[in-house]
């Protein structure tokens, strides 16, 4: 027994200190490779120029290599670049796609160099002389392998070819990013791409379509390319457009992607367009694919019933109340699309989400793409939800039939739309418009505006839907207030006395100036534009400044309507304190 304990501890022993020896071996190996491959590397064998030789962090990379060099960056201690991949030329911003994922503790400045040449470059050797650097106005994540930087516009005689810089690196060019020279213009592009079954739909901005009509698709090719930049690089693949409508254009995939789709990850997309005299013209893009699984949320059920979907700018303040009030109606899942927020709406989505809201945030950056921006919500949405509602954050539901005869409301949207899920014949639902003006206030009313505003405008205004994804025509055509749907469905309107929307347009004038600023829907006139100034999409009687009119707080106010609010307040305030449910702070 003595001696079998001996040899358990002999072995024991063994094994404890031949591991230093085994890790010292592993250690002296990993040196020798790092000593011999710059030898190797510069022996001649390859074609590779020494001051070129910079390794490039790609965060779609699972290397053991890439993983350390992530970590590192983090804590300052690496000078592994992220790649610029793509800019883009905003009116009011330069937008940079950045391979890999940026954190907030990574500190950049966006590095912009002086045009010295008549061809618009800065020689290399003078770059670190003619450069000036600004913060980041933001940075946001994209897609699976991208983010988004945004950057100002760059100075009188500064070039777009805009770099990115780690704050402290004293403009070392070692330390600068990598980056491409590419530099887009919005006017004329393609921005977006998803795979839909064995379709790819591509979002461009440029194609001059007619609005609100389906177009003739013959007209467009589109162009699978495993080069970076959208010249014939690499492995090229064209297809014939089956469909085509306002910035959309749907293709059939090749045959090897079709058969086996993750081969399409990180495709870069774009389309060629064929002119009068049959030349082809391709378009610059951004756009890559990715599998569409990588949106979905794990789930271990079926469809919901009933989900809403919104594009916003910079309302941070009305999401609680908006998500909260219809998540009481029934609404169970909820795709945000942010276009370019930089009030805490990416924040507030996340305690909302972390209250079991069921909301994701997508970040879109494409500026005045409502339309597309919809279009690729129904396509995302479709595998989750049997209906999906399209409306704004300024817009709720109330029903006036059940509030008169006292019925309780919880659900009574979801329940509303179930009714036609089965249905052969009705693929979307109609609710007319109130609009509600500022209602004699001056300031924000602080329990919300369902609560706020009671005075509105006598007649409709507009409408909004919600429709069955998986029944909407295959160019994915729509108005913002409605789509076009397949042959042999129809529509149904809603009775102003059973359903309504109540549309708060017209708020107090420091919430309502805000729309100044930009419009989000593709064909409707922003604001400060001399055009249409009759339409209903703009405020009777205002101008194209933000200059507020004389007693704005008296317009827009023919009928007092208290009855969404007396509804709200009956059903959702807390007994004891009369506070709502938005009002109460997140825990």
């Amino acid at each position: 027994m003595m001696d079998s304990d001996k040899r358990q501890k002999r072995k024991r022993s063994y094994r404890l200190n031949s591991r230093p020896h085994l890790l010292s071996l592993r250690l002296l190996m990993v040196c020798l490779s790092f000593l011999v491959l710059p030898l190797f590397f510069s022996s001649g064998r390859f074609p590779i120029r020494t001051v070129y030789f910079h390794p490039l962090l790609s965060v779609s990379s699972f290397s053991v290599l890439s993983k350390i060099s992530l970590g590192d960056s983090l804590r300052g201690k690496s000078r592994f670049p992220l790649r610029v991949e793509d800019r883009v030329l905003f009116p009011d911003h330069l937008l940079l796609l950045v391979s890999g994922k940026i954190h907030q503790a990574d500190k950049l400045d966006c590095v912009y160099y002086k045009v010295l040449n008549d061809s618009g470059e800065v020689s290399e050797e003078s770059k670190d002389k003619v450069l000036i650097r600004h913060g980041i106005l933001s940075v946001d994540e994209y897609d699976a392998f991208r983010s988004i930087v945004r950057c100002l516009l760059p100075p009188l005689n500064y070039s777009a070819t805009v770099a990115l810089r780690r704050r402290g690196d004293n403009g070392h060019r070692s330390s600068s990013l990598s980056t491409s020279r590419t530099v887009h213009s919005w006017d004329r592009m393609v921005y977006e791409a998803t795979l839909d079954g064995e379709t790819a739909v591509v979002f461009a901005k440029g194609l001059n379509l007619r609005p609100h009509r389906v177009s003739n698709p013959t007209r467009f090719r589109c162009r699978f390319g495993l080069g970076n930049r959208d010249k014939d690089e690499g492995f090229v693949l064209m297809t014939e457009a089956v469909a085509a409508a306002q910035e959309v254009v749907r293709c059939s995939l090749p045959r090897s992607i079709r058969n086996n789709p993750y081969k399409a990850q990180g495709i870069r997309v774009s389309l060629v367009h064929a002119g009068a005299r049959g030349e082809l013209n391709p378009m610059p893009s951004v756009a890559k694919l990715y599998n569409s699984k990588f949106y979905m949320k794990k789930k271990k059920r079926g469809k919901y019933e009933l989900c809403a979907c919104t594009m916003l700018w910079n309302q941070a303040s009305a999401l609680r109340e908006w998500i909260m009030y219809h998540a009481w109606l029934g609404v169970e899942r909820w795709f945000v699309y942010d276009n370019n927020s930089d009030d805490g709406t990416q924040q507030v989505i996340r305690e909302l989400d972390f209250l079991d809201y069921n909301v994701s945030r997508h970040a879109w950056p494409w500026i005045k793409t409502q339309e597309a921006g919809f279009s690729h919500c129904a396509l995302r949405a479709r595998n989750e939800c049997k209906w999906v509602g399209f409306f704004d954050v300024d817009e709720f539901y109330y029903f006036p039939r059940h509030h008169r005869r006292g019925l309780l409301g919880p659900n009574l949207l979801r329940s509303l739309v179930a009714n036609y899920s089965s249905s052969r014949t009705i693929a979307e639902i109609r609710t007319v418009c109130h609009s509600f003006g500022p209602s004699g206030l001056s300031s924000p009313p602080s329990q919300g505006v369902t609560v706020g505003y009671t005075c509105r405008l006598q007649s409709p205004e507009r409408h909004k839907s919600i429709v069955r994804p998986d029944l909407l025509n295959e160019t994915l055509l729509n108005v913002v207030h409605h789509f076009q749907l397949r042959k042999g469905f129809r529509y149904l309107n809603v009775r102003e006395s059973s359903m309504i929307i109540n549309h708060y347009k017209y708020q107090v004038w420091d919430t309502f100036r805000t729309k100044f600023f930009r419009r989000v829907a593709t064909y409707v006139v922003d604001w400060k534009e001399n055009q249409n100034q009759g339409s209903k999409d703009r405020a009777p009687g205002l101008g194209t400044e933000a200059i507020e009119p004389p007693n704005w707080r008296l317009r827009f106010c023919e009928v007092w309507d208290t009855g969404l609010r007396d509804f709200v307040l009956a059903n959702l305030a807390d007994p004891a304190t009369g506070a709502l449910p938005w009002e109460k702070p997140v825990l």
